[in-house]
C-alpha cells in the first residue's frame, strides 16, 4: 500500500464549512462549502451519486438506495417508500451541467410547514480541485418560525456535504 501524506488524509477528512447566513422567523439562508481535490466534472458525477452518500438517517424510508436524482431540467430528487409510496424532496428548475443545479422544494419537516425552498449548487474549478457551495434558502410559513430551524437545516445539510466530498474523493480517476 502506497502512503499518503498527512495533508491529504487531512483534506479528504475535512468537515463542510457550514453558515447560517441570515435567518428570521419567515425563512432563513444556510451555506455549505467543501472544497476538494478533483476535478470539477468528478464532482459533479459525484453529486448525481446522491444514494451512495445521503445519509439514510435523513431518508423518510430509513435507505438511501430509495433515493434517486434525476440530474436533467424538471428532474426529480426523489425517495421511493414501501407499497408504492413516495416522497418529492426537490425538483431541478435550472441545469449547467458540471457548473450548477438549482432544485425547489422543502425539505425534511419544512415539507409539512408552507414553506418553499431553493437549493442553488455551484461547482467551480479551484487551484487543485474544486469548490462546490450549497446555498439553501426557504420561506414562508413555519411554526415556530423558520429562525428556529435554521440551525438545524444547516447542521444535517453540512453533514450531507461532508459525506459528499469525502464520497467524491474516493471514487477512481477514470
Amino acid at each position: 500500500m502506497r502512503a499518503v501524506p498527512l495533508i491529504v488524509l487531512s483534506m479528504i477528512a475535512s468537515p463542510a464549512a457550514a453558515e447560517v447566513v441570515s435567518s428570521n422567523a419567515n425563512g432563513f439562508h444556510v451555506r455549505e462549502t467543501v472544497q476538494m481535490v478533483v476535478p470539477t466534472d468528478r464532482a459533479y458525477a459525484a453529486f448525481a451519486r446522491l444514494p451512495e452518500w445521503w445519509n439514510k438517517e435523513h431518508t423518510y424510508s430509513g435507505d438511501s438506495a430509495n433515493l434517486s436524482l434525476a440530474l436533467t431540467a424538471g428532474g426529480c430528487f426523489c425517495e421511493r417508500l414501501k407499497d408504492g409510496g413516495g416522497v418529492e424532496h426537490m425538483r431541478i428548475s435550472f441545469i449547467d451541467p458540471g457548473k450548477r443545479v438549482v432544485l425547489t422544494g422543502s425539505l425534511g419537516p419544512l415539507l409539512y410547514e408552507a414553506t418553499s425552498g431553493v437549493m442553488d449548487v455551484q461547482i467551480e474549478r479551484i487551484a487543485g480541485g474544486a469548490k462546490v457551495t450549497m446555498d439553501y434558502k426557504a420561506a414562508g410559513f413555519a411554526e415556530g418560525g423558520a429562525d428556529k430551524l435554521a440551525p438545524l437545516v444547516d447542521s444535517v445539510l453540512a453533514e450531507q456535504m461532508s459525506r459528499y466530498r469525502k464520497f467524491a474523493v474516493s471514487q477512481p480517476r477514470t
